[in-house]
């Protein structure tokens, strides 16, 4: 009998929705305090998931929910990032 692979669940930092991992977007801040997208999800750092859904994005922008997670003021660019990635990865 196989034995079923448990699949890690990240929560969104936006809908506080508890989904699989990869159907999330791992941000990270790390040593220096640079907040940037990581696409492989294993750089070092703080991570905090946002859902992959364009209006997600739009309204972590608005509610600056990336800011209170990481205690830093995230960069308008890094919201920008999170778009093209989003947008990327819908012509797979």
């Amino acid at each position: 009998m196989k034995k079923k692979r448990k699949i890690p669940l990240r929560q969104c930092v936006v809908t506080r929705e508890r989904l699989p991992k990869g159907e999330l977007l791992r941000i990270v801040k790390n040593k220096e305090g640079e907040v940037r997208v990581d696409e492989t999800g294993k750089a070092h750092g703080r991570g905090a998931y946002v859902k992959r859904d364009k209006k997600t994005v739009e309204t972590a922008r608005k509610k600056h929910a990336l800011d209170r997670a990481f205690g830093v003021k995230v960069p308008e660019g890094v919201y920008d990032e999170i778009l093209e990635v989003i947008e990327d990865g819908k012509d797979d």
